[in-house]
């Protein structure tokens, strides 16, 4: 779900390097969509968010949601699993990563968040929460890497 704004941050194709910011609007903007669809209220009883936060999420700001949080969000408003969202979002980056031989200190030096590789290595792996930003971040490296 979260890869597919690859495809919306790279439009024809034909754009060289993908920027984080990028990334980061299409995650907000598929957010928001799914706050719409499914509605405020519905989303306030799946998630741990409290109503103003969703709104929020609603009117673009979800920066700060954890990728958990808006792939409980996408769920919810699309009837999938949100697990099975995640799982293949960590597929991806991780394929990612072996398509652009990267390492997680490669990606930590080469992101503004403030994270160690192991702290990436632990938020790739579930063992961490990772912020939608972080996650814009850390795609734009990997997106932009690969051959």
């Amino acid at each position: 779900m979260f890869q597919e704004a690859v495809a919306d941050a790279t439009g024809d194709g034909e754009r060289e390097t993908i920027e984080a910011a990028t990334l980061l609007a299409s995650f907000e903007a598929i957010l928001a969509e799914a706050v719409e669809d499914a509605g405020v209220e519905r989303v306030v009883e799946a998630t741990a968010l409290d109503p103003e936060r969703v709104s929020a999420v609603k009117s673009g700001d979800s920066a700060a949601v954890t990728v958990e949080t808006g792939a409980t969000i996408l769920a919810t408003a699309r009837g999938i699993d949100a697990e099975a969202v995640v799982a293949e979002l960590r597929d991806h980056l991780l394929l990612g990563m072996t398509t652009a031989v990267l390492d997680v200190d490669t990606i930590a030096g080469a992101i503004d968040a403030d994270l160690t590789g192991q702290e990436v290595q632990q938020a790739l792996e579930g063992r961490a929460d990772m912020t939608l930003a972080e996650l814009a971040e850390v795609m734009a490296v990997i997106e932009g890497r690969k051959p």
